[in-house]
This record gives structure tokens, C-alpha cells and sequence, in this order.
């Protein structure tokens, strides 16, 4: 004997909601494919940025307190000219630290035993230090910047290790990852410079 099985023709109204829960699982893929894929080049142009125009540094020690501190994170402009006052990243030994401008390129600097720093013959006025101090020098002063260098020195002189010294001495422009323009965190203390 043969059996007969019976196959249900499904209805219209099945039919079409079978196909709206595939044509909106579907729709669900292709919207979270679109977002990841939109996620993605984001964090591609994002890192770009921050690496071709606007680095992100984080600042480790001391001697930059107390205009920054330990853990802050500073961005850097990449491009641009460097004058005094400013605070510039640079390479030294594969790190790179953050110091600000004394001197240019031809500029006299002489800092006297209580750590008072001239300019070409003018004081300097230093309301981001707390203190002045001579610190660890072993240059011979006055000393006149080389050209296409930069004589850095970190704002908190006692504890700073600088131009002052022959280990860094002047930086070659080449050398500058860029100048410190914001620092972004810790979110409630974020400044310009």
C-alpha cells in the first residue's frame, strides 16, 4: 500500500510574513554591516590624524610640573613654526619628552647660579615656573644657539633634565614631533597653551 502524504500549501498571508522577517533580517545585516564598516574607516582617518598632523602624547614625570603633570594627555600640532615660550615633543634616545623654548637659532643664553635665566642680555620672565634653579648643568654660559636649534629647558628646573646638559643639549628641528597645543585629560582640567 502506498502512503500518502499530505503537503501543506502555505497562504498567502504566511507567505508574506516569512518574507518580511527575511527581507528585515536582511535589512538588520546589511544596516550592521554599513555601521561596523562606517566604524571602521572613522577609526582608520581617526588614527591618521593623530599620527600624519596631531599626535597624542601622554606625559610621564616631573619635569614639565607645573604647567603638566604625570598621566596628562597632550596633543601636539605637527606643523608650524616654534617660538620661545613654547612647549615642544621631541625625540631623545628613542623617547620623547616635552620641554618649552628658551632660545632660537643665534640667541644668548646665560642662567646665573640662583637660576635666573637671560635672554640676550634680557631676564626672562617665568610665571610658569614655581622656582628658579641652575639644576644639573654642564654646558659652559653664556652659550649662544646653534643654528636650526632649539635650547629647551623643562618648567620645573630643579628637576628637569635639559639643554643645560650635554646629554640633550639644543634640539635640531628635525628632531621636534610638534608643539604642545591642548592638553585633553584629565577631561576637567583640559587647557590650551
Amino acid at each position: 500500500m502506498s502512503e500518502r502524504r499530505s503537503v501543506a500549501v502555505p497562504e498567502a498571508e504566511q507567505l508574506e510574513n516569512e518574507l518580511r522577517r527575511v527581507r528585515g533580517r536582511r535589512s538588520f545585516f546589511r544596516l550592521l554591516y554599513n555601521t561596523v564598516a562606517s566604524l571602521i574607516v572613522v577609526a582608520a582617518v581617526s588614527v591618521l590624524v593623530s599620527m600624519l598632523f596631531l599626535p597624542v602624547l601622554r606625559v610621564t614625570g616631573t619635569s614639565m610640573t607645573p604647567t603638566l603633570h604625570s598621566d596628562e594627555l597632550v596633543v601636539c600640532r605637527k606643523f608650524g613654526d616654534y617660538e620661545k615660550g613654547d612647549i615642544i615633543a621631541f625625540y631623545h634616545n628613542n623617547k620623547i619628552l616635552l620641554k618649552r623654548i628658551i632660545g632660537v637659532s643665534g640667541d644668548v643664553i646665560n642662567i646665573d647660579s640662583s637660576g635666573r635665566v637671560t635672554v640676550n642680555g634680557k631676564v626672562l620672565d617665568e610665571p610658569y615656573i614655581d622656582a628658579p634653579s641652575l639644576g644639573v648643568c654642564d654646558i659652559k654660559l653664556p652659550y649662544q644657539v646653534p643654528e636650526n636649534r632649539f635650547f629647551v629647558m623643562g618648567d620645573h628646573r630643579s628637576d628637569s633634565i635639559d639643554s643645560r646638559t650635554k646629554e640633550i643639549g639644543c634640539i635640531a628641528e628635525e628632531m621636534v614631533v610638534g608643539k604642545v597645543i591642548w592638553c585633553i585629560y584629565p577631561f576637567g582640567e583640559m587647557k590650551t597653551f
